[in-house]
């Protein structure tokens, strides 16, 4: 069964120009994208820096207006939805985001990262509830649970993605949506937390849209491959068999390419 499906998904930007910015052409961000994820499975999303990728990961979310296209996460159509209809069901789709300092609070401990989306989701719940959610949290991504009262500058960049994994985790989604996660983390740390996200999705039974530009990643990382070339899919398939046996020329650029990961480094 596909808990989430998108059917020619389209975000375009217009291009202002001349001495009063007069609109003039589009750029075709993402254009006419389709794919489904089967409910506890990982589709991987890859394709080069500016195939449009990421920009497919915020219209699902909401964050970048589409501009055409639908998706249905369950049975629910959540492009036309308004924000306040669509609001409750944030909590079931969440992001992990490339750039872990970037997306952490500086002036927040850790604590209090991981307790707002609580306050927002789960009002109902007490202090000591929310302590204990966030201590159990701080162990399932392998923090120490002083990281409770330290601030995301005193974390290297592994941990501080480990933050990030924790505070999208706190209201129990159902779909996490991986915007390039590793990409901005040291090599050496990278098979870390791609193993730390396989742990977490057979635990909790999570279905992943992984988004990178490493087809190695995505093939550990997925069930399915969809390649994603100037806005839209140039090939899709089962991900042993598309990186076996691709047939778009892109997809042979990308195998040819990108230097491999070793994925078996499972250190804390």
């Amino acid at each position: 069964m596909s808990l989430l499906r998108v059917e020619g998904l389209q975000v375009h930007f217009p291009v202002r120009s001349g001495l009063f910015g007069r609109r003039g052409d589009v750029v075709k961000a993402v254009d006419d994208v389709s794919f489904s994820i089967t409910e506890g499975k990982t589709l991987g999303l890859v394709g080069e820096s500016g195939s449009g990728k990421s920009t497919v990961a915020r219209a699902l979310l909401k964050l970048t207006p589409p501009t055409g296209g639908k998706a249905w996460y369950e049975d629910k159509e959540i492009l036309g939805m308004s924000e306040g209809d669509f609001r409750p069901l944030r909590k079931d789709l969440q992001m992990v985001f490339q750039d872990p300092i970037g997306s952490l609070n500086p002036r927040m401990t850790v604590g209090r990262i991981i307790t707002e989306p609580l306050n927002i989701h789960f009002k109902a719940m007490g202090e000591e509830e929310q302590d204990q959610v966030v201590a159990a949290l701080l162990g399932k991504v392998g923090l120490p649970e002083d990281a409770i009262s330290r601030y995301p500058h005193e974390f290297s960049g592994g941990q501080r993605q480990r933050i990030g994994i924790a505070r999208a985790l706190a209201v129990k989604p159902r779909v996490l949506i991986c915007d390039e996660p590793v990409s901005a983390l040291d090599v050496s740390v990278q098979a870390q937390i791609l193993n730390l996200l396989k742990d977490l999705q057979e635990e909790l039974k999570l279905t992943l849209l992984f988004i990178a530009h490493d087809l190695a990643v995505v093939r550990h990382m997925s069930d399915d491959i969809a390649v994603m070339n100037r806005g839209r899919i140039v090939e899709s398939g089962a991900a042993d068999a598309l990186c076996d046996d691709p047939q778009h020329e892109y997809t042979r650029r990308l195998l040819g390419s990108i230097p491999k990961l070793s994925l078996s480094h499972r250190a804390a």
